[in-house]
């Protein structure tokens, strides 16, 4: 591994298209988690590896390749909905309790099933979900990256909790097994 990033310090395309290959799909399993679809995965994705050719040099090889290349897709994913300007926050709420939910019904779902019910979140619920629930930030770490507040931050997490639920909830009942994109994502739609 280190010999492919010293060859990436070089500049060398041969070791820059191993590296592309050997964390294609580790990457873009990170960008799926805050895009909207497969097409736009790809792209934050592709981002995503042009800053870390452009800033490789700055890796600490000391330390997993894997867990920088992590945060720079995270970062890099919530850079472009900043840019897309599909974040947008609301409510601003300091307590909030967490939705339970019915293990049974999860557990019944495929890792596809779950990331199409994600994908399906407006972007400031995912964003703060996928940051919170796969990534293991804490709210007051998420406030800042997303320069919110951490009370916006809970009430972000539990809104896509809620949302979660629902649609699981009424996707395993409905006796299907994939996701009716004609669900609403609220009740009041």
């Amino acid at each position: 591994m280190n010999d492919l990033i010293a060859g990436c310090c070089r500049k060398e395309r041969s070791s820059q298209e191993a590296l592309y290959r050997n964390f294609f799909g580790y990457g873009l399993s990170i960008c799926l988690r805050y895009a909207q679809n497969r097409e736009e995965a790809v792209e934050i994705m592709n981002d995503g590896f042009l800053k870390i050719f452009q800033h490789i040099h700055s890796f600490d090889t000391s330390r997993s390749f894997k867990t920088w290349l992590a945060k720079i897709m995270v970062n890099t994913s919530i850079d472009f909905l900043r840019s897309k300007k599909k974040l947008v926050f609301v409510d601003d709420i300091s307590q909030v309790p967490e939705p339970g939910t019915d293990e049974k019904i999860i557990d019944k779902l495929s890792y596809e099933e779950l990331l199409k019910h994600v994908q399906a979140l407006p972007p400031a619920y995912k964003t703060v979900f996928n940051l919170y629930i796969m990534e293991g930030f804490q709210h007051q770490e998420i406030a800042a990256m997303l320069r919110i507040s951490e009370g916006t931050s809970k009430s972000n997490l539990f809104k896509a909790k809620k949302i979660l639920k629902e649609r699981i909830t009424k996707s395993s009942t409905s006796g299907t097994n994939g996701i009716d994109l004609n669900m609403p994502l609220y009740k009041n739609e």
